[in-house]
């Protein structure tokens, strides 16, 4: 049975991890789409990672996270029986984006000079600005013969590269830290020790209809579930609820 998946942070850094990697994602796939009616998926997508990365300090983050994976990949390949072929792979990748990330300079750091994109950022901001009779130069752009438009726009994500890769890979090993179990909650509603959590996901099928709502840090979590009602806006589910939760 197909099941809608639900993650939730708890704690900051991954709540930042998650967030970009859903904005490399609309980023990306926008690229699949006509530019013309895509563009502004596209570029509120671009802009808000690097408000992110610039509000946040993702790469010290993502240094140490690198680092502490380094690490613990070199004590599992002691582990025997350990798939060593995927295991040395890992290590590898871990490295040379570790080495990459701790450059002084960032190559996204290239974005924020590009006169171009500087002009779209600062109409972006204003509701509606973005605007082809405020931007003519959006409209030029955009009317350029689209494999050229295509590419522009790979080469500026291709600055992001370093960072979008150092994501899947930290989250690729965070979300395996466990696997989903069966829980079934009393009147719609769960709550457990937090403490060593940072990720939870959750699995509900879906064809029932409620979906959780999620409260919580590192030290307790609870999860509520709702149902969506048209008088107020959604409802407290108070039947029991089977669902599967990864604790991570």
């Amino acid at each position: 049975m197909t099941a809608i998946l639900y993650e939730h942070p708890l704690n900051e850094r991954i709540r930042n991890y998650l967030k970009l990697e859903q904005l490399f994602a609309q980023a990306s796939d926008s690229l699949q789409f006509n530019i013309n009616s895509s563009h502004s998926v596209f570029f509120n997508a671009l802009f808000a990672i690097l408000d992110t990365l610039e509000r946040n300090d993702i790469r010290g983050d993502i240094i140490k996270d690198l680092e502490k994976l380094e690490q613990n990949l070199v004590m599992w390949s002691q582990i025997p029986d350990v798939d060593s072929v995927a295991l040395e792979a890992n290590l590898k990748t871990t490295i040379e984006l570790s080495s990459k990330i701790k450059k002084p300079s960032p190559e996204w750091l290239q974005l924020k000079g590009d006169k171009f994109l500087v002009s779209l950022k600062q109409r972006s901001a204003i509701q509606g600005g973005n605007s082809r009779f405020d931007l003519p130069q959006l409209q030029f752009w955009l009317n350029q013969p689209n494999d050229q438009v295509q590419k522009t726009c790979k080469d500026w994500l291709l600055l992001l590269q370093q960072i979008n890769a150092s994501l899947n890979l930290i989250l690729k090993f965070v979300r395996q830290r466990a696997e989903f179990e069966e829980i079934e909650s009393d009147s719609g509603f769960f709550q457990d020790n937090g403490e060593g959590l940072i990720l939870l996901r959750i699995k509900v099928p879906n064809n029932l209809p409620y979906y959780p709502t999620i409260s919580g840090n590192r030290f307790r979590y609870s999860i509520r579930f709702m149902m969506p009602c048209d008088e107020t806006g959604r409802k407290y589910a108070k039947q029991a609820i089977k669902f599967q939760l990864a604790k991570c």
